[in-house]
């Protein structure tokens, strides 16, 4: 009888059980019946403008950098400047002790006069000269002129043939005379022409001498702030050596490496912006350089982007870049509104309930998939899946299903209920 009753009690268990659950699927619950509902965040979407950009790195340079190396050899025995500091144009530097002292200079100064003097006095002998050789010349043209009017009266018989004796050696000493005048100014000449060698000779050493003096000291070739300086006091350097190196940095410029399938939208003008390590803008310039030419190796083109230096940036700086292709109406989100799934990106979208009870929630969240565009700072252009005016939750996402019931306000933190009671 025992045995008869227990089998009879499983018999009626079952069949209730299986009653239940009959009516359970005959009659599915609303959605979000009788689940409490998650407090969110909510953003409404917005039309704003948005950027087509790109991101590169790169490194700055200035656009103005000069490395000095000494003009001679020698020992550096002053540095008058240090790293950092801002000089002029001309400013001395360094000095190296010259291998011509200053009074090698002084020696060579008198030389050239010494030679100036030998040339006045050459051009002056020369003037001698030449005042002797006409004299000689009007004393030969007198004494031919005294011959032939002599000979004429002596073959018409007026005069004695012995007259013509005298006059012929006058006339021969004459012509010596002027002989000895051309000479001398030929070698007046002579004298003058080796005077102004050797002063070309003494100018030359001169200039030797005070390049020397004047290359010991390295100056600056242009106004800018002094860089490294690698050298001491006592370094023996030659001219391979770089001393320092002058930097002008009002401006720098950045290389960039633009794929040619940008090319067509690559100009002159375009804006630039600099991005700190969480991608925000820090300063912004524009392209000032397109290279007309493809890097083949690359398939690539380098163009150079120019930012005024607020004394923030420092050349050779590796920084990261956007080049702004263009500005246009569009969506932006807050990254913490969008979940990735299977590759995919979705929001949650708030949206009103179906017919639900005074007491229950009015909205619940659904799951929308959308298409991601750039990233601006913390928030992600959608291109397409969001329309202005639409509801997205930011905040509270990681606790939603789609379809469930949400309610405005801050969301739980780990220690709260995740749900309103």
């Amino acid at each position: 009888m025992a045995n008869s009753h227990s089998l009879t009690s499983r018999i009626i268990g079952v069949a209730f059980l299986a009653s239940v659950l009959a009516s359970s699927c005959s009659n599915p619950p609303a959605q979000g019946q009788g689940q409490p509902p998650v407090l969110v965040e909510l953003e409404q979407v917005e039309s704003t403008n948005v950027r087509e950009a790109s991101e590169f790195v790169g490194a700055l340079e200035a656009q103005d950098r000069v490395e000095l190396r000494p003009e001679i050899q020698g020992r550096i025995v002053a540095i008058q400047v240090s790293p950092g500091q801002n000089v002029a144009s001309g400013e001395p530097l360094i000095e190296l002790r010259a291998e011509r002292s200053q009074a090698q200079v002084s020696g060579a100064v008198a030389d050239v006069e010494a030679a100036a003097a030998a040339i006045s006095t050459a051009e002056a002998e020369l003037e001698t000269a030449r005042a002797e050789l006409q004299s000689a010349i009007a004393d030969e043209e007198f004494a031919q002129s005294d011959f032939d009017r002599r000979r004429e009266l002596v073959e018409v018989g007026a005069l004695p043939e012995q007259d013509l004796d005298s006059l012929t050696r006058a006339l021969n000493s004459a012509t010596a005379n002027r002989t000895a005048a051309e000479r001398r100014v030929e070698a007046a000449n002579d004298r003058l022409a080796q005077a102004r060698a050797q002063l070309g000779r003494a100018q030359a050493d001169q200039q030797a001498a005070a390049t020397d003096l004047d290359d010991s000291v390295v100056r600056a070739p242009i106004a800018g702030v002094v860089g490294n300086v690698p050298v001491k006091i006592g370094d023996f350097v030659t001219p391979d050596r770089v001393l320092t190196s002058i930097i002008q940095n009002d401006t720098l410029e950045l290389n960039l490496s633009v794929p040619i399938e940008r090319s067509p939208q690559l100009r002159v003008g375009l804006p630039v912006e600099l991005l700190d390590s969480e991608g925000n803008s820090l300063q912004r310039g524009q392209i000032s350089f397109v290279s007309p030419e493809v890097n083949t190796a690359e398939q690539a083109v380098l163009a150079k982007a120019s930012f005024p230096n607020q004394g923030q940036l420092r050349d050779g700086q590796f920084v990261r870049a956007r080049v702004i292709w263009q500005t246009g109406a569009g969506i932006l989100v807050p990254t913490e509104a969008i979940t990735r799934i299977a590759g995919q990106t979705f929001v949650y979208v708030a949206q009103p309930a179906e017919d639900p009870a005074p007491d229950e929630p009015q909205q619940i969240a659904r799951q929308r998939l959308v298409q991601l565009g750039d990233i601006e700072g913390n928030r992600y252009q959608v291109l397409s899946g969001l329309e202005p005016g639409e509801q997205v939750v930011t905040a509270g996402v990681l606790n939603l299903s789609d379809g469930a019931p949400i309610m405005d306000g801050p969301p739980p933190t780990q220690e709260q209920p995740m749900s309103a009671q």
